[in-house]
């Protein structure tokens, strides 16, 4: 997956926003003001980094050379993806998928307190 691609598929996310508070190199992808995705910009290859259960970041970190601990994020709940062909578009779309559902539960637990 290339930039655009990610860009459009993060953002096709029901009440996804994208903005840079960290500045224009970092891209954050949000749903009512929590994270669940990031892009480090101007990267070659493009990391992007996601929300994930802990037993199954292990797993995948495992299974990809290009999964790591997330970047600045905390390394239980996170991993950084490089993108750089060795993983799957279908595994990537799953990361994100996963990463966008831990988030929209987390706003829901949230609302209903």
């Amino acid at each position: 997956m290339n930039m655009e691609a990610v860009r459009a598929y993060l953002l096709a996310k029901v009440n996804a926003v994208e903005n840079a508070p960290f500045g224009s190199q970092t891209l954050t992808y949000r749903i009512d003001g929590q994270v669940f995705a990031l892009i480090t910009q101007g990267d070659s290859p493009l990391r992007l980094t996601l929300r994930c259960d802990p037993e199954r970041a292990l797993l995948l970190r495992g299974m990809y050379h290009a999964v790591r601990p997330g970047v600045y994020m905390n390394k239980r709940h996170w991993n950084t993806v490089t993108l750089d062909g060795s993983i799957p578009t279908e595994a990537i779309i799953d990361m994100i998928e996963e990463s966008y559902a831990l988030t929209v539960q987390n706003v829901e637990y949230h609302w209903s307190m």
